[in-house]
């Protein structure tokens, strides 16, 4: 347990009252072993300076804010394995937090089964966030853990502000779906830890894949919950992300 965590675990007194703080333990895995061709570069996108940062340390900065996470695993290409380490190691902030790497698969969700196969035994919870969603905000975070103590499984999201098309192959229209039922779902995204590794245990048997883990816990058909997030958790994918994120950093949105 954390030294803040630890302080958080002690018995107040309020006049005649006294409650205690539920504390969890939990390990957030950041996916950052993406390919990153969409960007069109050759470096891993992680590495490339937001306002003189690096993606990653952006990434990592917020997520260690955060005060209920204990300890990070960072899930990354094998090709970057020392070069995270390296940018880590020197970095004055990041050095002597309790992370550690571990080199992902060949999809996403293969590289958080990965991650997830390094988690200690005590943790309870797992925090899943995508390396490239440089700005959650530490509160965010907290949130989506305290919501999770709960609910088990929890993710955050926007209402879409746009119509929706269900298109065919063909380029046909076949739906349009209310636009009051669509959300766009980012990360974080919270399990109970058993919930999410019996999934994932599921899936790589099954041969199943899902384009979130959410989805992995949907369709064993247990109950996933939506949080309100925030427009700002944008994932940087496309170059034109890059202009967008420096803008905000620019504009001052972003701290």
């Amino acid at each position: 347990m954390s030294e803040r965590h630890a302080v958080r675990a002690e018995s107040e007194s309020l006049g005649s009252f006294v409650y205690w703080v539920t504390v969890v333990n939990a390990t957030a895995i950041i996916v950052a072993a993406g390919e990153s061709r969409r960007m069109g570069g050759v470096v891993s996108k992680i590495f490339l300076p937001i306002a003189g940062r690096a993606m990653l340390l952006r990434t990592l900065d917020r997520v260690f804010g955060s005060t209920s996470v204990d300890r990070v695993i960072l899930v990354v290409a094998g090709k970057d394995l020392l070069r995270c380490d390296a940018l880590l190691e020197a970095d004055g902030h990041l050095r002597d937090r309790p992370w550690m790497l571990q080199s992902g698969g060949s999809s996403r969700q293969e590289s958080v089964y990965r991650g997830l196969q390094r988690l200690d035994p005590d943790c309870e919870l797992v925090v899943i966030h995508d390396g490239a969603r440089p700005f959650v905000t530490p509160a965010l975070i907290d949130r989506c853990v305290e919501a999770a103590q709960t609910s088990a499984a929890v993710v955050v999201g926007v209402p879409v502000r746009d119509t929706i098309k269900v298109v065919a192959k063909n380029r046909q229209i076949v739906a349009t779906p209310a636009r009051d039922s669509l959300w766009e779902i980012q990360t974080p995204q919270v399990f109970r830890r058993s919930l999410i590794v019996e999934a994932h245990e599921w899936a790589s048997r099954e041969g199943f894949h899902a384009t979130d883990d959410a989805m992995l816990i949907e369709h064993k058909g247990a109950p996933v919950f939506v949080l309100d997030g925030e427009r700002t958790n944008i994932k940087i994918t496309m170059p034109e992300d890059l202009i967008f994120a420096e803008a905000l950093v620019g504009q001052g949105r972003i701290s």
